[in-house]
């Protein structure tokens, strides 16, 4: 009889990477997989992803909607977290399954985390281990979740080093490298024609733009990304097609929506594009621009460090929010100010030395096959009592 596991998954980005995991499960003939679509999935505001996930054809058991009213709330991810945790621990007793398996830091995982762990249904926990020191609430999710969590798919050495000196026993960690890089397949992405195209890429130019809203204070997001309309207003008379695209649905996020809908008044018919989601295949096609012509990303997105290496397109990283994440040669951090973004612009642009390395770099999160390795991991381990009963060595 094949085990039952489920998938939870409550964000776009989150998707992605748990798409090649879900596609495995799929596939195996020792798991059932029971998947569970919350958060902005569900939410026309960010696009509906649903409709990604059924477009994969992967099979839905269940959905639970959010709240969104309370966005600009502080209480929107405390009431909904209560939500999920209640609507996710009826589900968890109908269907009994053997395993959880959960994604990353978000705040939707960490309610499905707190219902599996607390109901002792053995907890798989994806990208354990990372650090984030910008003054985001992100460390403290991941980090709750590895300490509930009863076995780790980490994407990187460091990150495993991280858990061992967090207490967690290595028999429960594996380094699989991040999944949503199986999906990098240049076969199967858009060619360069039909890409230019589909979005009217008119210049030679283009400048992918995701800014995500982080930290405590409201007043810091109002100010970067007023900071960065600066920077588009100059890329824009350089000639760069600029490809925005929404936040995640975190509490702050409309201070940008609003500010990249008037961003898409003002720049009426001058190269500035707006999608409240991409979908893997198109934002990869888009990355995959930069073998043709010049082409960065902008932002803080965490894309931009574990993805785009993989593309050899340059990142410029602004601001705290991805602080202390092992990069590649192929990501500039900078502070949120115009013209140090705009001097690294020219730098990834013009540097020859910085595009020789691009040549020759490695992602430092890739491994191959990943979202196949870490199904074969899970069909072996045993659900006994030295995998409930945690030990945490100090």
């Amino acid at each position: 009889m094949k085990k039952k596991i489920v998938v939870f998954t409550g964000n776009r980005a989150e998707y992605g990477l748990q798409k090649p995991i879900i596609q495995a499960l799929k596939e195996s003939k020792k798991f059932n997989y029971i998947l569970i679509v919350s958060g902005s999935h569900l939410n026309k505001k960010y696009g509906n992803t649903v409709s990604e996930i059924q477009k994969d054809k992967f099979r839905i058991s269940y959905k639970i909607k959010l709240n969104s009213k309370s966005e600009k709330d502080p209480i929107y991810t405390t009431s909904n977290i209560s939500k999920i945790i209640n609507e996710l621990s009826k589900i968890l007793k109908k269907e009994n399954p053997e395993f959880m398996l959960v994604n990353a830091d978000r705040f939707e995982t960490f309610a499905a985390c707190i219902a599996s762990t607390q109901m002792n249904i053995p907890t798989v926990h994806v990208e354990g281990g990372d650090i984030t020191l910008g003054g985001t609430l992100d460390d403290n999710v991941r980090h709750a979740i590895t300490k509930l969590s009863h076995f780790h798919f980490v994407t990187n050495k460091n990150s495993y080093s991280n858990l061992i000196k967090m207490g967690e026993e290595k028999w429960r960690i594996y380094n699989s490298g991040l999944a949503s890089n199986d999906l990098i397949n240049r076969k199967k992405l858009i060619n360069y024609k039909l890409i230019k195209k589909k979005f009217h890429l008119k210049k030679n130019k283009t400048a992918i733009l995701t800014y995500h809203a982080y930290g405590p204070s409201l007043r810091k997001i109002k100010t970067e990304i007023d900071e960065i309309e600066k920077v588009i207003d100059v890329l824009l008379k350089k000639n760069f097609n600029i490809m925005a695209t929404f936040p995640n649905n975190d509490h702050g996020s409309n201070i940008i929506i609003n500010k990249l809908k008037k961003l898409k008044k003002k720049y009426y018919k001058k190269n500035f594009y707006l999608h409240k989601s991409l979908g893997n295949n198109l934002y990869y096609s888009l990355l995959n621009l930069s073998r043709n012509e010049k082409v960065i990303m902008l932002g803080n997105s965490s894309s931009g460090i574990k993805e785009s290496p993989s593309f050899k397109c340059p990142f410029i990283n602004i601001g705290d929010r991805q602080t202390g994440r092992i990069k590649a040669e192929n990501v500039i951090s900078v502070i949120c100010k115009k013209n140090k973004i705009l001097n690294a612009v020219n730098f990834c642009l013009n540097n020859r030395i910085f595009k020789l390395k691009l040549q020759k770099l490695e992602n430092p999160y890739y491994k191959k096959d990943t979202g196949k390795k870490i199904v074969r991991k899970l069909e072996k381990i045993k659900i006994n009592y030295k995998l409930l009963n945690k030990k945490h060595i100090f």
